[in-house]
Formats: C-alpha cells, structure tokens, sequence
C-alpha cells in the first residue's frame, strides 16, 4: 500500500475507534436508541469508505502487479472473492420492491 493511501487508512480507522467509543458510552448510558443508531450507520459508511481507498489502491497496485507477473488468474480469483463477499452484505431487495421487467 503507497504511504499517502495507508496514512489516509490509519486515520480514518483511528476515527472509527473514537466514534465506536462513543457508541459503547452511549449504550452503557442508555442513550436513545435512534442516536446510538445514527452513529452506527456514520461507522458503516467510513468503514465503507476505508474499504473503498483499500480496493482503489489494490486495483491500481497489486492487480497490476499480478497480471504483470502471470498470475491473472490467482488475481481474478481473489477479485471474485472480494465480490462475493461484498455481496454477502448487500441487501436483497423483496419481490415487491423490485421494478417490472420490460419487453
């Protein structure tokens, strides 16, 4: 990982350690359960974006670097592990929340 990018990593997860602090404070005061939720959702979506800058520098970088050195298909397969188990995360939209097919 370029030393620009792990900075960035490291101090966005040193935030996500304070913020979580902050939950497990909330909680144990037996604050209002919404709030404790927003601040939740706030950790999501930085871990989230830590995720991002994470894969970003990786496709710039390691895939690359793979495909270079001949191993395209242990790359393509560690990408394809990564979808799945981004995907185990994804929400699966109901039946009625998904849009008629056309045509």
């Amino acid at each position: 990982m370029q030393e620009e990018r792990r900075r960035e990593v490291l101090k966005r997860l040193s935030y996500i350690r304070g913020h979580l602090d902050g939950i497990s404070k909330m909680v144990e005061e037996d604050k209002y359960c919404v709030d404790i939720l927003r601040q939740s959702y706030a950790v999501r979506r930085a871990l989230e974006k830590v995720e991002a800058i994470i894969l970003e520098g990786h496709l710039h970088t390691c895939v690359p670097e793979g495909i270079k050195s001949g191993r395209e298909e242990a790359v393509v397969a560690e990408l394809l592990q990564l979808f799945t188990l981004a995907g185990n995360h994804l929400k699966t939209p109901e039946v009625g929340e998904l849009p008629p097919v056309e045509g």
